[in-house]
């Protein structure tokens, strides 16, 4: 099966970049400044971050909101048109979390729905199983490009090519209106106040014929590239979730450590039984943030050894370059609290380790 291409595919190409199949994509890993500079510019200054691989599921028609209300675990009745909003789709048999996802509620009977790169065809089908005639949901990931544009500089150099999107508030999402150089007609784009790195910022959805212009202007603005070498180090100092080692098969918000994305006072969603159930009987494990002593970085699989013995497992790691140390995410027995002396098995050795508290970098 061929990798699908982002609209900007050329652009990272001609910048350099390494790409690397993705979720089904050909994205860019890093560019020739590499993964630990892209990282330190997110963190001091300004990157941009082509995520087009993540998915737009459009839901229109009257009966939207209802629809997603059965079928996501948050209650987009705490916000409104105008808002995002994080939330999960669950299995319905046990609770695991199929996708997260995050909402753009961009007006009264329009929902942009956002599910992770390789996850858009499992959330399009339990979009529209039995949903009403009155309600569209279908795939518009093909149709525009999503560029990140995140760092504490991320709005001041957006705002040389568009002060709207430089302007939206977090967990806000706003249509703009962008005028490409050269005279050309104006493009109507959405900007939301949302990203993954721990960090300030927006991502801008552009028509995908206009993408290449405007990442070019967005560079042109003194916005450096950055690939998802450093989204995934970032997100990880940031203690944020990725689908397929922190959320998953098996694993539920409340495992996660995310149960604040369940509206328990909202009635029926999908899932809500067997995660009821789990919440009666208490988990058996939980996700927790460990330091690693040294700068060695802990990978994702190795066990977590509590008591000298295997308890635990590790679900991503990595070298952290704002801390100059190894951090990881990891389930680990729910007796198991911050402050824990544990240790991580490092091919045979064990490494010591400390339960922190996440996010590990900000907050």
């Amino acid at each position: 099966m061929s990798l699908r291409t982002s609209p900007l595919d050329a652009e990272h190409r001609a910048l350099g970049a390494k790409l690397v199949p993705f979720g089904g994509w050909d994205m860019p890993l890093n560019y020739p400044e590499g993964t630990l500079a892209e990282h330190r510019a997110c963190r001091t200054g300004a990157v941009a971050f082509d995520v087009s691989h993540l998915g737009t599921v459009r839901v229109t028609g009257d009966g939207a909101l209802e629809l997603l209300q059965r079928a996501l675990t948050n209650d987009l009745t705490k916000i409104g048109p105008g808002r995002t909003q994080y939330t999960h789709l669950l299995d319905p048999d046990d609770a695991s979390v199929l996708d997260d996802i995050i909402v753009w509620w961009v007006d009264e009977h329009r929902f942009d729905v956002m599910p992770n790169a390789s996850n858009t065809d499992r959330v399009v089908a339990a979009l529209t199983e039995g949903a009403p005639t009155t309600v569209s949901a279908h795939d518009v990931t093909g149709e525009r490009a999503v560029i990140a544009v995140q760092g504490p500089q991320a709005r001041d150099r957006l705002a040389a090519v568009s002060a709207e999107a430089a302007a939206v508030p977090r967990r806000h999402v706003r249509t703009f209106t962008w005028a490409p150089s050269g005279g050309r007609s104006p493009v109507e784009c959405l900007v939301a106040g949302t990203g993954y790195t721990g960090e300030d910022g927006v991502e801008c959805a552009v028509p995908a014929e206009h993408a290449p212009a405007f990442w070019r202007a967005v560079l042109d603005a003194g916005v450096e590239p950055a690939g998802l070498g450093a989204r995934d180090t970032l997100r990880l100092e940031a203690g944020l979730p990725l689908h397929g080692h922190e959320l998953g098969p098996g694993i539920t918000p409340l495992q996660a450590g995310l149960g604040w994305v369940v509206a328990w006072g909202k009635g029926d969603f999908r899932g809500r039984r067997p995660l009821e159930a789990e919440k009666e009987r208490g988990v058996t494990r939980r996700l927790r943030g460990l330091e690693v002593e040294g700068r060695r970085p802990p990978r994702a699989d190795q066990p977590v050894l509590v008591d000298g013995e295997p308890a635990g497992v590790v679900t991503s790691g990595n070298f952290s370059p704002v801390l100059e140390r190894g951090i990881a995410l990891a389930f680990v027995p729910p007796a198991v609290d911050v402050g824990d002396e544990v240790a991580i098995d490092v091919r045979g050795t064990a490494v010591p380790a400390r339960v922190v508290d996440t996010p590990f970098v900000g907050g």
